[in-house]
């Protein structure tokens, strides 16, 4: 028997089964046992499709009717965003909001957040006429759960300098958030 010979068999059978363990060990996923001694961190918002973006074909009107029914079951106010996709400051709320976790979460407390498109294509002339004039986007209407106006906002006095102000949101958020009884 050639020893140079049977050593390659030996490696052609050791190299696989290293690859295997070092597959399970790094990459396997997690086995139940473990997952039960990990807690989550974070618990991901549950997905608000009124919120998805300024989707021109949506209707506003149905929009509108699901928010008054989960603001009315929840005890909440509604908040509406008009915008557009191509709205820088609409995308820089956005963000504001994802880079403030605290303040995303002041508004999904306390409000049906809602995304109305406002564009050449479909300006939602009808769902708009009922609110004030709009001057400039995005622009924020904060209604009751009944969908009665109860604040009409211009998103600039919320701005500070390349974004927004946290402090003047957060009041903002705040004043305006429904009165629940203690």
């Amino acid at each position: 028997m050639n020893p140079s010979n049977s050593w390659s068999k030996g490696s052609c059978m050791r190299i696989p089964l290293f690859a295997a363990l070092v597959y399970a060990y790094f990459c396997a996923p997690i086995s139940l046992e473990h997952k039960a001694f990990v807690q989550s961190v974070t618990t991901p918002a549950p997905h608000n499709a009124l919120a998805d973006g300024y989707d021109r074909p949506r209707d506003p009107e149905q929009d509108l009717l699901s928010a008054e029914g989960e603001a009315n079951k929840s005890n909440k106010n509604i908040f509406i965003v008009v915008g557009g996709e191509s709205c820088t400051w609409c995308h820089i709320l956005d963000d504001f909001f994802h880079e403030h976790p605290d303040l995303e979460a002041l508004r999904d407390k306390n409000y049906v957040f809602m995304k109305v498109s406002m564009s050449q294509e479909n300006p939602n002339r009808d769902f708009l006429s009922r609110f004030p004039y709009i001057h400039g986007y995005p622009y924020i209407f904060i209604l009751d759960a009944h969908g009665n106006l109860i604040h009409s906002q211009a998103s600039n006095v919320l701005e500070g300098g390349r974004s927004y102000n946290a402090k003047r949101f957060q009041e903002f958020l705040e004043r305006f958030a429904p009165k629940r009884s203690a």
